[in-house]
């Protein structure tokens, strides 16, 4: 029997992973935070074990964010369970992967308007280069 991972368990696992990167912790870090080995918090991050409503209150508390943060989203990956489904041509996974993250938020802290106006525009020329085949 194969079993597949449940899309929302793995989104929520995703985002969890996420936040605790852009805070610059380990899993073993976050496992003491919120009382478990980093084996435990590796298998919510890869979606193979699904964190229950109390551990994840825990997890959000220690991570500094709203449960909800973990649900955000979360529509896009339903596929078929009678939640909204994108399929707009973008590849969004790429936007839950790490360097996509830490692009924005290292964007974030950028303080002057103008050189995110550069970045932005910087990144646009090189995305339509890509597009053309320049």
């Amino acid at each position: 029997m194969v079993t597949r991972l449940n899309p929302i368990d793995a989104h929520v696992g995703g985002r969890v992973r996420l936040r605790r990167q852009l805070l610059g912790l380990s899993q073993e870090k976050l496992g003491q935070r919120v009382g478990l080995t980093f084996q435990q918090i590796q298998k919510y991050e890869r979606g193979t074990n699904r964190i229950g409503a109390g551990r994840l209150f825990l997890i959000a508390h220690a991570l500094d964010v709203p449960v909800s943060f973990f649900y955000d989203q979360a529509e896009a990956v339903a596929g078929g369970r009678g939640l909204l489904s994108i399929d707009d041509g973008f590849d969004w996974a790429v936007m839950e992967g790490p360097d996509a993250q830490m692009l924005a938020f290292d964007f974030a802290r950028i303080p002057d308007a103008r050189t995110r106006t550069r970045v932005i525009d910087l990144a646009r020329s090189m995305s339509d280069a890509i597009g053309t085949g320049a």
